[in-house]
């Protein structure tokens, strides 16, 4: 009998209520929990220790003022009659819903009644599994965003899981590594209900090129599937790739989209973002989807913040939105930075361009390993690979969300550590690197 148990047997507190046996499936905790409870040990072993945090995607600039000013006074006036306001619609503020199509969705025939604003992507995700149930399979890339394994888990998608494959079973998990591009190989990809696709991806930082998309938009097609597209990134892309999946044409009778202001705008504590359900997109009986949708954000949700809503709407504004970019331009610079850094040990690096995350390749070393001897010896905390899936062994995330006096200062710190202990490498890594 655990420790845990023997104190509940002891007082007799037990109730006759069984535990969900889909939490038990559960893999230890979810990753960035673990990421934490690391930092936290860190730290009082190195009290004196000044961490830099690569690690957690976390945003630092501030809030432009354009936005919090708008947010302020929208606050200050809820503290009047003629100001405050209670309860919005579930669905959103329409002038919100349409400044989101005007500036995100300009020519892919969304329409504002087909976005739902929200608290989160991630709660979105939830959300979306919600609507979909457990009699469902589906398909991630890997590595990917835990988010989609864990609430698949929760809701009973998924099942035991196998330590041997580092998988979970009635999950398919699509190979998204450097040996196709990032982009899972779909003639060898199983038929499933879902797809969770993630693009620019977190945490390779990866985004699918046109061509890609299209053929994912066939695959969903000829399987009857529906994409659930992540797009969160879609704002750093700085090259030609597709920002929405609704630039394909014919997504909207297969895709659903998840999006956010979180690292668009710096709301990762505000919480605000949206989600596309198109009117086209039903179920195999023909009803629509969004029919379901728009009951599960009603019961579920009682509507985002009126505030976070008007930061939301201030954001979009020309003047927001040149000032949003200005801070994207940042975050990228800092990524430039890091990128620089990695590669002149000689590791390859991918991401960075399309995204501030790099995911930095160690070729024979455990993902754990390399994240613990970085933490200890350089005080700078990433995250391991590992943790978005069996293809991210090797590998570690670094995140380029930081003040940049915080990137000169890692970029220095792993410099020294680098150029005068390389032997700690292992061996098998030395061979490999150029």
């Amino acid at each position: 009998m655990c420790g845990y148990q023997r104190r509940h047997a002891i007082t007799n507190m037990w109730t006759k209520v069984p535990r969900n046996t889909n939490m038990e499936n559960l893999r230890d905790n979810y990753l960035f929990p673990q990421i934490n409870m690391r930092e936290e040990e860190h730290v009082k072993k190195h009290p004196h220790a000044k961490l830099i945090r690569l690690g957690v995607g976390d945003t630092t600039q501030p809030i432009p003022h354009t936005t919090s000013s708008v947010m302020s006074q929208y606050a200050q006036a809820l503290a009047t009659i003629e100001g405050y306001n209670g309860y919005g619609a579930e669905q959103g503020n329409k002038e919100l819903r349409k400044a989101i199509v005007e500036t995100i969705y300009t020519n892919t025939g969304i329409t504002s009644d087909e976005i739902f604003i929200s608290d989160g992507a991630q709660c979105d995700i939830s959300r979306l599994q919600m609507l979909m149930g457990s009699n469902i399979s589906i398909a991630v890339q890997d590595p990917t965003f835990p988010a989609y394994v864990d609430s698949s888990v929760i809701i009973g998608q998924a099942s035991k899981f196998q330590e041997h494959t580092g998988k979970y079973n009635n999950i398919v998990y699509m190979s998204s590594g450097p040996e196709n591009n990032f982009f899972p190989d779909l003639s060898s990809t199983p038929r499933t209900d879902i797809i969770f696709f993630c693009s620019p991806n977190n945490p390779t930082g990866y985004a699918a090129s046109r061509r890609e998309l299209e053929q994912l938009v066939e695959f969903a097609k000829i399987n009857g599937s529906i994409i659930i597209f992540n797009s969160v990134y879609a704002t750093y892309i700085s090259d030609d790739s597709p920002r929405s999946i609704f630039e394909i044409s014919s997504a909207k009778e297969v895709a659903i989209e998840v999006s956010s202001f979180s690292k668009l705008a710096g709301f990762t504590g505000v919480r605000l973002g949206w989600t596309v359900v198109p009117k086209d997109l039903c179920y195999s009986s023909g009803f629509p989807v969004i029919n379901d949708y728009d009951p599960i954000a009603c019961t579920c949700f009682s509507g985002a913040s009126n505030v976070a809503q008007a930061g939301g709407l201030a954001c979009l504004s020309p003047q927001g939105y040149k000032a949003l970019q200005s801070t994207i331009d940042y975050y990228l610079k800092n990524a430039e930075m890091l990128v620089d850094t990695f590669t002149s040990f000689g590791l390859k690096v991918y991401g960075g361009q399309n995204v501030p995350y790099l995911w930095v390749h160690f070729p024979g070393s455990k993902s754990w390993d390399i994240f613990n001897e970085i933490l200890e010896n350089t005080h700078i905390l990433t995250v391991p690979g590992r943790g978005f899936g069996y293809k991210g062994e090797e590998f570690i995330r670094v995140s380029a969300f930081a003040p940049r006096e915080a990137i000169y200062e890692a970029s220095m710190r792993l410099t020294n550590y680098f150029s005068e202990t390389t032997p700690w490498l292992p061996k098998k890594l030395l061979m490999k690197l150029p």
